[in-house]
């Protein structure tokens, strides 16, 4: 068995990033063999550092390009492994060659020889309910000593999450997550600081092939690189539009992709790739100077039509609750530069000292935001403008200014980036926003560690079409009120 021959040598992430890689639609994945992807994961798995490895095939590339929060996932991963055909093909047409299909079918039998060699624990968590025990049940037919720390189906509502995170948690050294693309990356990405395994892995339909609830592609078909095909056969419905629409979509992009991120191939495409660094240039020079004219323009005429909602909620304040009308706080702007934000006042006056006494109360994960439902800090009208996110209308000043812009990363708390690592730091390279990619998709239902993942992914796209998009996704937003409190 090949996981025999497999040394002890401890491969850390650094180690990683200096293997060769493929970039195929923006996602940088590993290009190495076999023996090296099992000597790697071996060494993890019987280290304690935690370690996030993910797959990407054709159609999770697909997926990629519309779902930016998993993108980010993707990249985030401590190692991405090519899978399937599609990214052979597409490794073929950027005149790159893959030296290996690293799919989870083909690694699991190698997985199961290292667990049972060095006396570690599988999880098996995903898939509908029955199909991790039939899994269980035929991987100790094959492999009796391999020691199963526990099963579960993929459907984890709220009410049992502290259950399955708690059972997963006792001694388990990989755990296996089937819940499809991308719900499963996301899955790993919200819970991956709980859990306590050093290696988690991304494992899409495994757990159904392994089950035999469907049954795999002979070997002659998948040798022809035609798995695809007997998949959609076996499936047709389910696979439809991953593969009959999604393939020659994805193998468009590639094309495209590879038009732009290879250097000019004779003269026609030097001359296009001059072209190409001539409105990058222009582009570069003249969006940050529109995007400012929009924030100018947008900030003033919201404050002109929105004045007497400004004026009702001033009277509304002030005769609820005695102090100051509006409430001033410091955050941290760009480059680190501190500036004083602007609310209407939505506490009560003494909210500050009583946090001091809350933050034991506090129900954010990570401790560096303060979040907390039932906050017995918050006026009745503070409930109200929160909810509608009217407390918000006073930033437009801090717009004005310059010191905010109308779309961008949150605007931080001193104390909050005094407990920042350095990726999220990255966020301050960025003038804060008045709504961002965090408000239209959960604000405080987000935990800290998505809304950096949101904030890092804005940074990579930011522009006037992006900033429209994010400005007309926040009215559907505020209106229902999602994650606000």
């Amino acid at each position: 068995m090949m996981s025999q021959s497999i040394d002890q040598t401890l491969f850390t992430t650094e180690h990683v990033r200096t293997l060769p890689h493929v970039k195929v639609l923006g996602v940088p994945f590993v290009n190495t063999s076999l023996e090296t992807c099992l000597r790697l994961l071996k060494s993890w798995i019987c280290d304690p550092q935690p370690r996030t490895v993910n797959f990407v095939n054709a159609h999770c590339l697909n997926v990629a390009q519309h779902d930016r929060y998993y993108l980010q996932v993707l990249h985030d991963s401590d190692l991405l492994l090519p899978d399937g055909s599609g990214v052979k093909l597409a490794c073929r047409m950027l005149d790159q060659e893959l030296e290996a299909n690293l799919n989870g079918t083909d690694l699991l039998p190698h997985l199961c020889d290292m667990l049972v060699a060095d006396g570690k624990r599988l999880f098996l968590l995903g898939a509908a309910p029955g199909v991790a025990e039939r899994m269980a049940e035929k991987l100790k037919e094959r492999w009796p000593d391999l020691e199963i720390s526990g099963v579960h189906h993929g459907f984890i509502g709220p009410e049992i999450i502290e259950d399955v995170l708690a059972q997963i948690n006792q001694g388990t050294d990989l755990l296996l997550v089937a819940m499809g693309v991308p719900a499963q990356e996301k899955w790993i990405a919200a819970h991956r600081e709980r859990l306590q395994v050093p290696v988690v892995m991304g494992v899409g339909g495994l757990f159904d092939f392994y089950s035999q609830r469907i049954p795999r592609a002979p070997g002659v078909v998948r040798k022809l690189g035609m798995e695809w095909a007997w998949r959609l056969l076996m499936e047709p419905r389910r696979m439809f539009k991953r593969y009959v629409l999604g393939n020659p979509s994805f193998l468009l992009s590639v094309r495209k992709y590879g038009e732009e991120a290879i250097p000019g191939r004779g003269l026609w495409m030097k001359s296009r790739s001059n072209w190409r660094h001539f409105r990058w240039r222009v582009s570069n020079w003249l969006t940050p100077r529109a995007r400012r004219t929009m924030d100018i323009v947008g900030a003033s005429g919201v404050l002109l039509v929105l004045s007497p909602l400004l004026l009702g909620t001033l009277l509304a304040i002030r005769l609820e609750s005695p102090g100051a009308i509006l409430f001033g706080q410091e955050r941290i702007g760009r480059h680190g530069k501190p500036f004083k934000l602007w609310k209407f006042r939505s506490m009560y006056i003494d909210a500050e000292e009583r946090l001091r006494e809350l933050q034991t109360a506090n129900e954010s994960e990570g401790g560096v935001l303060f979040k907390m439902k039932q906050d017995p800090r918050i006026t009745r009208v503070g409930r109200v403008i929160r909810k509608l996110s009217i407390d918000e209308l006073p930033q437009l000043w801090n717009v004005l200014r310059g010191e905010m812009a109308l779309v961008g990363p949150r605007p931080a708390l001193a104390r909050e980036v005094a407990l920042y690592e350095a990726r999220a730091r990255m966020r301050l390279d960025a003038t804060p926003g008045l709504t961002g990619l965090w408000q239209v998709s959960g604000r405080s239902d987000l935990s800290f560690e998505q809304q950096i993942h949101l904030d890092l992914f804005y940074l990579h796209r930011q522009g006037i079409k992006e900033d429209i998009k994010l400005l007309l996704r926040t009215i559907p937003a505020v209106l229902t009120s999602r994650g606000a409190y």
